[in-house]
């Protein structure tokens, strides 16, 4: 037998089980005081000591592994491999979204982050001005144009500068112009030596063709001599107040060198205005070979009637011309109240031709009222066939000076439009002013709204002009200014992150 003690149980802790007696107790008390204490372990004999000295026995590591893992070893590594190797949690639905969340979820916040910034930085767009309201207004009443006197002859046409065509009657087939010519010949020595004001412009001295031609009974001329001199508005005096074709002629030289020149540069200014039925082969219209429509002459008369010298000129009813005298024009209409010019012509080939301005003042403004009339017969003289011109332009004249009348297309506070942030934002915009013009019955004319030059601000006090509210065009133009109804407010920071 062993001399070593019987082994003792032990319980979970490595303390004698409750309610057992230690074999070496039970020894020792057989043994008597000598043996009081339980022998000492020897070195290497795997005693552990417990508490107060208690005396415990190495034990074997617990079986851990649950049953059925596969691992019947204890060891350490084993345990390891266990733990490390155990499986992910079964793939729920919930669980996929949850992660998803857990990815996503810090992308969408960065990206939500960059584009309220970028949206806030971002430039605003530039306001912009609308018309809302109507587009056009037309004038009550029978249409006047059905009502003109029109010639029965020829070729006839009539407008009001800047609010419309009339009408235009007969077939526009290039005719015989005559003097009707001097127009254009006036139009191209004012463009190469213009005048302004009261200037009169350089010396021109006459010619011994010109002196030669005045002399001539087979057309109209003015009575100069060589050497005399007469400024350039005298001389435009003496071309379009007798109708001076030895004048015409003069000048053509004068300018351009010779006439052929000079009819080149006519040729070029007809094509510039749009003339595309008009030839011009002299400076005077004597030559029957110079041809036009009444269309084409009303573009003529249309542009130079801006000019204030040559308005002045055609206007004269007579003038006096030192070396001259006294001259009388040849349009006798001028003596008819409103009438301004032009120009008469007349030739056996042309008959009676007559371009025509007058006047009638509507809507506070003299409105500017344009014809020609083409090919029209009378009598049995040249002369007649003028008479006949003249007077079938006057019955013209008097229709549309009597149908011109006014009205007020826009009343005072009428919203006209908007102005648009860019963002969304509108602002109604008013007519300051009531918005009167002149017309005729029948007339049907645009409206337009235009923005202030330099561009319409982000934000302005209700009343701030902002544009131009107008109606007809040139000299027939009627304009009130366009304000704010209200305050115009820059676009707010949920309008700028709202905006793509």
């Amino acid at each position: 037998m062993s001399d070593l003690p019987a082994e003792r149980p032990v319980g979970r802790t490595g303390q004698p089980a409750a309610g057992a007696t230690p074999a070496w107790a039970a020894s020792a008390a057989s043994a008597g005081p000598a043996a009081t204490s339980p022998p000492a372990a020897e070195p290497g004999q795997g005693e552990i000591v417990g508490p107060e000295g208690t005396r415990s026995m190495p034990q074997p590591l617990p079986q851990l592994l649950p049953p059925g893992s596969g691992h019947t070893g204890s060891t350490p590594l084993k345990l390891l491999a266990h733990l490390t190797n155990t499986p992910p949690p079964r793939q729920t639905l919930l669980r996929s979204v949850a992660r998803r969340f857990r990815i996503w979820t810090p992308l969408v916040v960065l990206l939500a982050v960059v584009f309220v910034v970028v949206q806030a930085v971002r430039p605003v767009p530039g306001t912009s001005l609308r018309l809302t309201g109507a587009s056009s207004y037309a004038f009550a009443g029978a249409p006047l144009p059905a009502s003109m006197p029109w010639p029965g002859e020829g070729q006839s046409v009539a407008e009001v500068e800047g609010l419309g065509s009339l009408g235009v009657h007969g077939a526009q087939t290039p005719v015989p112009i005559a003097s009707l010519t001097k127009v254009m010949t006036a139009y191209v020595v004012l463009k190469d030596h213009p005048l302004t004001g009261k200037e009169n412009g350089p010396q021109i001295p006459v010619d011994q063709q010109a002196a030669n031609e005045s002399a001539s009974a087979a057309e109209s001329t003015a009575h100069v001599k060589v050497g005399q001199k007469f400024t350039e508005r005298q001389m435009l005096q003496l071309l379009l107040v007798p109708s001076g074709n030895n004048i015409a002629r003069l000048l053509a030289r004068w300018d351009a060198g010779t006439q052929q020149a000079f009819v080149t540069k006519m040729k070029a200014a007809s094509t510039a205005l749009g003339m595309a039925d008009t030839k011009y082969t002299g400076a005077s219209g004597l030559e029957e070979t110079t041809v036009s429509t009444a269309v084409d002459q009303l573009k003529l008369a249309r542009e130079v009637m801006k000019n204030g010298v040559f308005r002045s000129v055609v206007g004269l009813p007579w003038v006096v011309v030192p070396g001259v005298g006294k001259i009388f024009n040849n349009n006798n209409d001028l003596v008819n109240t409103g009438v301004i010019g032009i120009k008469t012509g007349s030739s056996t080939p042309a008959g009676g031709a007559l371009m025509w301005a007058a006047n009638r003042k509507a809507a506070g403004k003299e409105q500017l009222i344009l014809g020609v009339v083409l090919q029209q017969h009378g009598g049995t003289t040249v002369s007649d066939s003028l008479d006949a011109a003249l007077a079938r332009s006057q019955q013209l004249i008097k229709a549309v000076q009597g149908g011109l009348t006014s009205a007020t297309v826009v009343k005072k506070g009428d919203v006209v439009g908007e102005v648009s942030d860019g963002l969304g934002g509108k602002t109604p915009v008013a007519a300051a002013a009531d918005l009167t013009t002149a017309g005729w019955p029948g007339l049907r004319s645009t409206i337009a709204l235009t923005p202030l030059a330099g561009g319409l601000p982000h934000s302005a006090k209700a009343g701030t002009v902002v544009g131009t509210l107008t109606f007809g065009t040139g000299s027939a133009r009627a304009s009130v200014p366009a304000v704010l109804q209200k305050d115009l407010t820059s676009p707010s920071f949920t309008s700028k992150l709202t905006h793509f």
